[in-house]
């Protein structure tokens, strides 16, 4: 028999005390509070965080806090109803097996909205401190599922604080956010302070199920706004058209398979992967330069197989951002969409843009631009939109771009918006190519004949006569502005067939 084991020295029973205080907060001595997420479709906690950390990877901190409020209530009656004083805080490896150990460790913060409606009291926030500090001095991304109440007012064991503003958890988490990657997931209510941290974060996932608001009801009450029901508040549809939340999903198991899938990009390579038949890019463009297309198609055929991950698709619709791979490697995706104002960037676009231009120099994503524009949305609307500062601020996270940048110009490539597309100008990229069917100018064609040949086409008697110059105008400027055209004068690098778009994009990235 060891020391440790001798019956009646004591050594066993500090052990048993432990193991007795640690049991408090697992799922499988709480009952009721698994009982009630489980009757409403979701998951506890602990599941989550089973789900999304590799087994056997997490070392949890703080797992014995509980509310302040010993000076109310029975310390029993806390560990039982307020264990890890409502969020479960550690460090662990995420993908271990698909980019390796040293790239998958990662911070990990789970609100509990089973305790005190997943609200933030003192302990709650000192956890909050600890592990973002552990996460910035080790430079780990960081994943948060953010579902809870806000602050918590029923804390009294804390009576040397006056307004209760002396918190470091937001900046903490905001500079975080500022050097790391960081994923939000929310299921459930999200409001106030919690509604806070999931807006500062990188990449926010949410449920449909999700209502996320800078208060809850009774705040709005308090403050004179009306009462309103908490399913009232920030729903999900509504977050999803504005650009709050990146990506909806049914539930919380796909919100973690979802967010463990993006984490990777950040993480690094994968070493195997897949991709389509090449030459069918070939025939992906309509032969009428007028008709539209699915860039999707395109995008998941230049992809490696499955990888293409879409951002941001409720907002902002005539620009596509998402994550994929090629040949294992990780790389942001930026592409016009012809399908929605015929790929002219407005405002809203113009704002995704420049968000994703930004999260790819943070997260160090070489990054590939699929330009087919007839440059910025224009008119009076626009303007009343803020369109000078929006559609000026791509041209900033162009400049501030730090990581290679490959454009490949599909078809229609004019104006400053294309300009946008490529970082700021076509000798921006490492490589600016083009598919044959590819076409550069200073406007839309259309436009550019109305606007400069204004007298030559008035000066026509008859409609029919005037239509025929304006085709042929048009024809002109086209062949002038054909991509191999642009390439002779060294306007872009090269034009390519677009079965070799895979290769040009890493070629030109090696």
């Amino acid at each position: 028999m060891s020391n440790t084991q001798r019956p009646g020295d004591g050594t066993l029973e500090p052990l048993e005390e432990l193991n007795a205080q640690l049991a408090f907060t697992e799922d499988a001595n709480r009952p009721d509070a698994v009982a009630g997420r489980h009757a409403k479709g979701y998951r506890t906690a602990r599941e989550n965080l089973h789900d999304l950390v590799d087994e056997g990877s997490f070392v949890e901190y703080g797992q014995l806090a509980v509310a302040a409020q010993r000076g109310r209530r029975d310390l029993g009656d806390l560990r039982t109803n307020t264990p890890a004083d409502g969020v479960i805080t550690g460090l662990a490896t995420i993908n271990a097996q698909g980019v390796g150990e040293a790239s998958a460790r990662a911070a990990v913060i789970i609100n509990d909205y089973t305790v005190l409606a997943g609200t933030q009291g003192y302990y709650h926030h000192m956890k909050l401190d600890r592990i973002i500090g552990l996460a910035r001095e080790r430079s780990l991304p960081t994943v948060m599922y953010t579902e809870g109440g806000g602050g918590r007012p029923g804390d009294t064991d804390i009576t040397t604080t006056s307004g209760g503003l002396n918190v470091s958890s937001f900046v903490e988490w905001a500079r975080l956010c500022d050097e790391v990657p960081t994923i939000a997931v929310n299921n459930g209510y999200c409001f106030a302070g919690n509604a806070a941290l999931f807006g500062c974060a990188d990449v926010r996932i949410a449920t449909r199920n999700s209502w996320i608001g800078m208060a809850g009801p009774a705040m709005i009450e308090g403050g004179g706004l009306g009462s309103y029901a908490p399913k009232e508040i920030g729903p999900s549809e509504v977050h999803e058209d504005n650009g709050v939340v990146d990506v909806v999903v049914d539930d919380e198991a796909q919100a973690t398979a979802l967010a463990q899938r993006i984490l990777s990009y950040a993480q690094g390579m994968s070493q195997s992967w897949q991709c389509a038949d090449q030459t069918r890019l070939r025939t992906a463009m309509p032969a009428d330069r007028r008709f539209a297309y699915d860039v999707r198609n395109i995008i998941e055929t230049v992809a490696d197989t499955d990888s293409f991950t879409e951002l941001t698709r409720g907002f902002g619709g005539a620009i596509i951002t998402g994550f994929m791979r090629i040949e294992g490697r990780p790389l942001g995706l930026l592409a016009n969409d012809c399908k929605v104002l015929g790929g002219a960037i407005d405002s809203e676009a113009a704002d995704k843009a420049t968000r994703f231009l930004a999260l790819c120099n943070k997260w160090q994503l070489p990054m590939v631009s699929l330009c087919d524009t007839p440059g910025f949305m224009v008119g009076p609307a626009s303007e009343v939109a803020g369109a000078p500062i929006r559609m000026g601020a791509m041209f900033g996270a162009g400049a501030r771009l730090q990581v290679p940048l490959v454009c490949l110009v599909l078809r229609k490539a004019y104006g400053l918006g294309a300009m946008a597309m490529a970082g700021g100008g076509f000798h921006i990229p490492t490589y600016t190519g083009a598919w044959p069917t590819g076409e550069t100018g200073p406007m839309g064609l259309e436009g550019a004949v109305k606007l400069g040949f204004r007298r030559e086409l008035e000066a026509q008697e008859t409609l029919q006569q005037r239509e025929a110059m304006f085709n042929e105008l048009v024809e002109a400027l086209y062949q002038k502005g054909k991509a191999t055209e642009s390439a002779a004068t060294i306007e872009i690098d090269g034009v390519f067939d677009p079965a070799d778009s895979r290769r040009t994009i890493m070629r030109a990235l090696a």
